[in-house]
């Protein structure tokens, strides 16, 4: 199959891949201590501090002998690209959303169900507990490790011209959604037209009518600047979709276990880290919409869930991956 990665990515990676494997046998006396990570996100975004912050912890545990190396703003490839190089071992370390991991996961699937999580407290729960392990074990079959989950916000309509009250609100109108059949099924159970469309488009098509509006979290709708062009933002919190942090099998059968133990604790002791700079975040931006003049609408969110209980059935299609949602359900937290 012919790589869609441009030819610069391509010897990144092939360079990285080349070491990975020289590394694991040993030879050519190269640098086995240098863990690479990936982000799609760039500088600064959440999920690159966070694992910036887990290299600062596992260098000072190891005093130096261990260290991540993060490549930001996409500079290896877009998602698909660097997941499929992590897998086949060119890169050790690999911050995905979770939702790129269904297409070879079923389990990946469940977390982006709409309206699973009850609020960002119930979510956070879930995925710490025993669910979120049950997923990130899930992994190691597909050649990754699942190391912790990142947030990545609570998604939620926005519109150009009809506000969303209640599910019957969306009838008829175009909504931009990612390019998922779940999101799809989700959002045309509701009645409205669903049109996936690239990120970059959106602004554009609002402004233009060819979409009527699009879901996003607060951080994103806000500085992306769609407020401008749709104004009516919804909290329906239909969405709360996980990141994922993985780390390639290769490289994590090179490690001792006590290295591998230290990788594990790393990761999971950045996860307060970076929910802390998502919530920094999230505040900030509903306080700058706000300021803007935009309609938050806080919609009861009963009729909504009630509307895509049909989409659940469509995509927990074992008893295994019921049995998970469930899971999750059950999950209890105060005030969550």
């Amino acid at each position: 199959m012919r790589s869609s990665i441009p030819p610069s990515r391509r010897q990144v990676l092939a360079g990285a891949a080349a070491t990975s494997t020289l590394a694991a046998t040993g030879c050519g006396g190269l640098d086995r201590s240098l863990l690479r990570a990936a982000d799609a996100q760039p500088d600064g975004y959440p999920t690159v501090l966070a694992v910036q912050e887990m290299g600062r912890l596992l260098a000072e545990a190891t005093d130096g002998r261990l260290r991540i190396k993060t490549y930001a703003g996409g500079q290896l490839g877009n998602e698909k690209d660097t997941l499929e190089i992590t897998v086949f071992g060119g890169l050790d370390l690999n911050r995905v959303s979770i939702a790129p991991l269904g297409s070879i996961l079923p389990e990946a699937v469940v977390p982006t169900l709409p309206f699973l999580f009850r609020s960002t407290a119930h979510m956070r729960a879930a995925l710490d507990g025993a669910p979120g392990d049950a997923i990130l074990a899930a992994m190691e079959p597909h050649k990754l490790i699942g190391l912790c989950f990142y947030d990545a916000g609570a998604r939620s309509f926005y519109t150009s011209k009809r506000p969303i009250y209640e599910p019957g609100d969306l009838t008829g109108q175009k909504i931009r959604v990612l390019n998922s059949d779940l999101f799809v099924s989700m959002v045309e159970a509701f009645g409205g037209d669903a049109t996936p469309m690239a990120y970059g488009e959106v602004y554009q098509g609002l402004m233009q009518g060819v979409v009527d509006g699009a879901e996003n979290n607060p951080p994103s709708y806000e500085s992306s600047r769609h407020y401008e062009v749709a104004p009516n933002y919804s909290l329906t919190e239909h969405v709360m979709a996980p990141e994922v942090l993985v780390m390639s099998l290769r490289a994590w059968r090179r490690l001792a276990p006590d290295d591998q133990a230290l990788i594990r604790k790393c990761a999971r002791d950045s996860v307060p880290y970076m929910r802390r700079i998502w919530d920094e975040r999230t505040a900030s931006a509903m306080q700058a919409l706000s300021d803007q003049g935009v309609e938050i609408i806080r919609p009861d969110r009963t009729a909504f869930a009630e509307s895509v209980r049909p989409v659940w059935d469509k995509y927990l299609t074992t008893p295994k991956l019921r049995a998970l949602a469930e899971s999750i359900e059950s999950v209890q937290v105060r005030n969550g």
